[in-house]
């Protein structure tokens, strides 16, 4: 199990690290003379056609309605194996992070409620500080070394994972357009064959992937996000399962495993490359005061630590948690300002919640690296400048 938890933090940390040469590749494309290049790569119209069935969409958007399918497929397997055989499997090991991902959620998202009361258009966007990159957020604590002990990197990994849990339902309630019941029908017959694949014990991983793709074109099709369905495979995946040699094999583990490395090192870093250019040359101070992007704003920055932090202080004063071990107030409040890192989820939510992109003169991207940003530096001060090196 150790070496699980050292391999992914070791993963999520190398992940944070290509995310951020990403990041500051996009600006630097979309602010200089390589700007029509940028675009130009954004927009290359990538089409697949078999039979009747015809995908005809933008490189920008098949990263983030294809690729990131993947990633939710990955989030539900990570979801799931902690649920059934990690941190979250039992009340004690999921009281303090799930606590804290609400607190994480509903503060921001109040915050971002009160900038924006009253514009339809705007309130979409409520959910754009509610998120945390775990990715991002485990490369800071990597930087601290000891000085963070094991307990509160297993609490920010727990949490993360909650609030992504968080992020799956918010999507799936809020953020669907106009549905084709013909679709939803395809996508429900190739989910009762998810699940009748489980129930039979089935462990051959390329007959979930197969119903797995009927599952997503359907949803695509459908109006409900694409997304979803990367979330609802993962869940149909056994854990355990008998190969035909009657040894007993994890399917979901293995797919856990082989994904990883694609989604840490190419899905979310081209993901980060394609959303996170902001011509910020463009964008005035006065348009940054607006309702929209300092809701988002503070909504990260301080919204995710009061909410994170007040909520823990809250539980552990009650007695319903414990603090995680070998940490002290400080520690537990320095990684609850990193969770403001939204970046990855925060883009996401944001492209579902305002489809034009230059509706705020992308005001809101930007809204979300100044967050992020803020949240990542003060979080590693925190830490470095007030937490004692810990032997955990």
């Amino acid at each position: 199990m150790k070496k699980m938890i050292d391999e992914f933090i070791q993963r999520e940390s190398a992940s944070g690290i290509l995310l951020i040469g990403a990041t500051v590749l996009a600006l630097l494309f979309s602010n200089t003379f390589l700007a029509p290049a940028y675009q130009a790569f954004l927009h290359i119209p990538v089409e697949i056609r078999v039979g009747a069935l015809h995908l005809d969409k933008s490189l920008y958007h098949w990263v983030n309605d294809g690729l990131m399918a993947i990633f939710f497929l990955l989030i539900g397997l990570e979801v799931k194996r902690e649920i059934l055989d990690g941190h979250l499997s039992s009340l004690s090991q999921v009281a303090l992070p799930g606590i804290a991902a609400i607190g994480g959620m509903l503060v921001p998202a109040l915050i971002y409620l009160y900038f924006n009361a009253g514009d339809p258009v705007a309130m979409r966007g409520w959910a754009i500080p509610t998120a945390t990159d775990i990715a991002f957020a485990l490369g800071i604590l990597s930087l601290l070394g000891k000085r963070v002990p094991v307990s509160l990197k297993l609490f920010l990994m727990a949490l993360a994972i909650i609030d992504d849990l968080g992020a799956i339902v918010i999507i799936a309630l809020f953020y669907t357009s106009d549905l084709s019941l013909l679709s939803i029908a395809v996508a429900a017959v190739a989910l009762i064959g998810l699940v009748l694949l489980n129930r039979f014990g089935v462990a051959k991983k390329a007959a979930y992937f197969l119903l797995g793709t009927v599952l997503w074109v359907s949803v695509l099709k459908s109006g409900v996000h694409a997304t979803l369905a990367g979330v609802a495979l993962a869940f149909t995946i056994p854990l355990l399962a008998q190969d035909e040699d009657g040894n007993t094999v994890s399917p979901l583990k293995e797919i856990e495993h082989n994904l990883h490395f694609w989604v840490a090192f190419f899905i979310l870093p081209l993901f980060a490359f394609v959303n996170a250019g902001v011509n910020v040359t463009e964008i005035s101070l006065l348009e940054m005061l607006a309702p929209v992007p300092m809701g988002i704003l503070l909504g990260l920055f301080l919204g995710k630590q009061l909410g994170v932090f007040g909520f823990s202080l809250v539980a552990i004063k009650l007695g319903l948690a414990k603090l995680p071990q070998g940490s002290n107030w400080w520690q537990l409040y320095g990684v609850s300002v990193l969770t403001g890192i939204g970046f990855t989820m925060s883009l996401f939510i944001a492209s579902l919640a305002f489809e034009d992109d230059s509706l705020y003169h992308y005001t809101d991207k930007l809204a979300i690296l100044l967050g992020s940003f803020l949240s990542a530096v003060t979080g590693y001060a925190v830490l470095k400048m007030r937490a004692q090196p810990s032997s955990t």
